[in-house]
């Protein structure tokens, strides 16, 4: 089994190939559609290189993975599928997600919450198959109800569920997400040996170091500094809620969601042929129409 990452700056992502090198099928977890939220702008350059890298490979794409629904980037999915005929894969719980942001976002009343937007919905237990690929779906909610962690091979695909060894794991503040759910998730993972591979989907390059992306289950039970083998369910939900509770939403968060439960799918046009985002405005701490605090004002 052969795997190349390419890391997405601008949103700290790791978007993986994974392929047999015999028969070449392959797939690829979590594809990043460029957006520049000044200009509200979407590119494909980094979809696009992925896409020269597999067929510069000759490899046959049969599934596109995604971790989960997620918050800081637009999923390219939609791009790799029209382009190769791969299918969408995401947990079943995606179902869930769709039904918290739907009224959130005040999508149409037509918007599927059932995940029929995917072409392929996953939970604890099943298998993926891509040609010679065998790949296990293991349900690591927390970070959100609906994430997933692939495993192929000797590797793990954990998404935002757990990082890298020096760093620690998925915030646990979105809508429907579960520091306690996430701690249980984890305890999954660690139960794989300790040489079993480790690749992250994001990496926040503490200290300033190096882009990292691939650790291990041994070192991240011994060094991972907000859960290690010897952290107690009562201190890891102690410290992830503190935590979170100091950090700001992520920067694509209103644009990403919005598009990553429609499957990666770009709102329709409307009738003047423009495409629109829904923002809703001061989500996080609702105002009177003069646009001061609520809870202020009351004061």
């Amino acid at each position: 089994m052969q795997i190349r990452a390419f890391y997405d700056a601008p949103t700290y992502t790791v978007t993986f190939v994974v392929w047999d090198e015999k028969t070449k099928d392959a797939v690829v977890i979590d594809p990043v559609l460029d957006y520049d939220p000044l200009a509200s702008q979407t590119s494909v350059d980094s979809v696009r290189e992925l896409l020269a890298f597999v067929k510069k490979e000759g490899l046959k794409l049969h599934w596109i993975l995604e971790t989960h629904a997620h918050a800081d980037h637009l999923s390219g999915s939609q791009y790799l599928k029209a382009k190769t005929g791969a299918g969408v894969v995401i947990g079943e719980k995606i179902q869930v997600v769709q039904k918290t942001f739907k009224g959130i976002f005040d999508l149409s009343e037509d918007f599927a919450t059932d995940g029929s937007q995917f072409d392929k919905l996953v939970k604890e237990g099943d298998v993926i198959e891509a040609g010679s690929l065998k790949i296990d779906v293991i349900e690591t909610p927390g970070h959100t109800p609906a994430c997933v962690t692939f495993h192929v091979g000797d590797a793990l695909f954990t998404g935002d569920a757990l990082f890298m060894d020096d760093y620690g794991t998925g915030r646990c503040d979105f809508p429907a997400g579960s520091a306690a759910a996430l701690y249980d998730s984890i305890q999954k993972l660690y139960r794989f040996p300790d040489e079993t591979r480790v690749f992250v989907g994001h990496d926040y390059q503490p200290g300033g170091r190096e882009v990292l992306w691939e650790t291990t289950i041994g070192k991240s039970k011994k060094n991972n500094p907000q859960l290690s083998a010897n952290t107690s369910k009562a201190e890891f939900v102690k410290m992830r809620q503190a935590r979170d509770a100091t950090l700001r939403p992520p920067r694509l968060i209103f644009q990403s969601v919005q598009v990553n439960v429609d499957a990666g799918r770009l709102p329709k046009a409307h009738a003047n042929g423009k495409r629109y985002l829904n923002v809703p405005l001061n989500l996080f701490g609702p105002t009177d129409e003069l646009g001061e605090v609520v809870k202020e004002a009351a004061e």
